[in-house]
């Protein structure tokens, strides 16, 4: 049976931290804050993966009130997400995601992303799609005071 799941996630950008999209860090004067790394693109690809297979949410598995969770690279949540597919015998099919941000520039730094998030799932790169989009100036996003990423994930499920 085909299941789909969404996933979004957003965080504020704030100084001192490095920025970390798709388990890449992209060179930027401000970072995400958040518990973990706060890999938006990665939150919310694990959370369409949990959903496709109703295994409920990033917070649930991964609380950001536990500290073995504090400054941990958000592919160890994606992989954990394919792990319990695995343990369902659900195939993941592909996954898509975009990303919504001001600046910095996210395409140069999509081959790394997607790679990234293939050797996570176990998929080939080919089954990963990456797009970004600005807010087009409205909003916290627009203002450049945060990234946002939603997800798409569509798994096989017996």
């Amino acid at each position: 049976m085909l299941r789909v799941g969404f996933g979004y996630d957003v965080h504020p950008l704030v100084p001192g931290r490095p920025l970390v999209l798709g388990g890449v860090t992209i060179p930027y004067e401000r970072g995400l804050e958040g518990h973990s790394d706060a890999d938006v693109l990665l939150h919310a690809l694990t959370d369409a993966v949990l959903g496709a297979l109703g295994a409920g949410d990033i917070g649930a598995h991964f609380p950001n009130t536990d500290p073995k969770w504090k400054n941990v690279a958000s592919t160890l949540f994606l992989a954990e997400s394919a792990r319990l597919a695995k343990e369902k015998k659900a195939t993941i099919l592909n996954v898509d995601a975009t990303l919504l941000a001001e600046a910095p520039k996210l395409l140069p730094h999509f081959p790394a992303m997607c790679a990234k998030i293939a050797a996570a799932l176990g998929l080939p790169v080919d089954r990963v799609n990456m797009k970004a989009t600005t807010n087009e100036k409205l909003g916290f996003i627009g203002r450049g005071d945060g990234i946002a990423a939603l997800a798409v994930a569509a798994l096989d499920i017996p």
